[in-house]
């Protein structure tokens, strides 16, 4: 059992409720693909700990995929949740909470992508979560087509490098600057493949100069980056008990502008829905203009988003000891606490906020 230290105590902070004008959505089969998902895990050996293996089974796989993506088709949809629980397992047994670093990382990571590059390779020496993802990719293959692969394939490397530079910190010990954290924690929270497979999931196609469009590039790094930050508000108390990590958007911005963390949160909140506002205007302009496979990609993206929160809101992975049960006026609120239009001073993404004027 992980030691709390009196000063995680203390770095603890309040819920807060989230700004989302997405109106929720629930694929009705979550229950079965839970069951479907828990059974394969536990198949596959993924933890030699039976805590964490117990732990893991508590993280509703299928509750996230139902909510994230309410218009799947069944069976891709299964395929997608078996997907969440290899990445859970890789977040907690390989990298969150294992202290591996970087050059470890970097080895285990290479072998994924392998599995992933090339599935029908000699597999003998296949660690539990090379095997897992072997044989997700094979499996893959029913529904995907070669284009979806490729980007499946694109995504997992965005994913890998990102846990590789996440690790790094970790050995660190100071924190990485506000623009390189938003970088890292965009591509490490392993969202990149999750929307390489939106397409497969919901049986539709989008157009390779659709996906390029800068437009379209901001939205999908939108995204991520709004699960990721989400994901640091109402997870820190949990990360903070069981790792003792602050690897945190709340902590970089204690780290640069020299504030303690409450006032940090409030900051972290304000750029949170700055983002949101600037995701749901920018989601509206594209889809004046967008085709039907372009139109379900933007809705897809709006849906992970909701659909997120939705599944967060419930999940019994994120209850700590003494922890606030819920935010003042419950979990959602129903306006912004900044809604201006104007870029946020960080450079890696202040592009986004250009993409409002070319898309008139």
């Amino acid at each position: 059992m992980t030691c709390v230290s009196e000063q995680s105590l203390v770095r603890r902070l309040p819920a807060v409720p989230f700004y989302c004008p997405v109106p929720p959505a629930r694929h009705p089969s979550a229950d079965l693909l839970n069951d479907q998902a828990v059974r394969w895990m536990l198949a596959q050996r993924l933890d030699t700990d039976e805590h964490q293996l117990e732990r893991l089974t508590l993280c509703d796989f299928g509750g996230l995929a139902a909510s994230a993506m309410p218009y799947g088709q069944l069976e891709p949809l299964i395929l997608m949740t078996k997907f969440l629980a290899v990445l859970f397992s890789l977040d907690d047994g390989v990298c969150d909470e294992s202290g591996a670093t970087a050059d470890l990382l970097a080895q285990e990571t290479s072998r994924l992508m392998r599995a992933i590059e090339a599935p029908a390779s000699d597999s003998s020496g296949d660690s539990p979560h090379t095997a897992a993802l072997r044989g997700f990719r094979l499996e893959l293959e029913r529904f995907a087509s070669p284009r979806q692969l490729h980007r499946l394939t694109d995504g997992m490397r965005v994913y890998t490098s990102g846990l590789v530079w996440e690790a790094s910190w970790r050995r660190n010990p100071a924190l990485p600057s506000l623009d390189d954290y938003v970088t890292l924690w965009m591509r490490s929270i392993g969202m990149a493949p999750c929307i390489a497979l939106m397409e497969v999931v919901g049986g539709f196609s989008v157009a390779d100069e659709d996906l390029h469009d800068p437009r379209v590039r901001a939205l999908t790094e939108i995204t991520w980056t709004l699960v990721s930050w989400d994901n640091d508000l109402y997870s820190r108390d949990k990360e903070l008990l069981r790792a003792d990590d602050n690897l945190n958007l709340i902590d970089v911005l204690c780290q640069e502008q020299g504030c303690d963390p409450h006032h940090a949160l409030v900051q972290a909140v304000a750029m949170r829905d700055r983002v949101m506002v600037l995701f749901d205007r920018l989601a509206a302009q594209v889809l004046k203009e967008a085709d039907d496979g372009l139109r379900q990609y933007v809705e897809g993206l709006s849906h992970f988003v909701r659909g997120h929160l939705d599944w967060a809101s419930v999940c019994p992975r994120y209850s700590v000891p003494s922890g606030p049960e819920a935010a003042p006026g419950g979990w959602w609120k129903h306006h912004p606490d900044d809604d201006s239009l104007e870029p946020l001073p960080i450079p890696t993404i202040s592009w986004w906020w250009d993409q409002l004027e070319s898309a008139h």
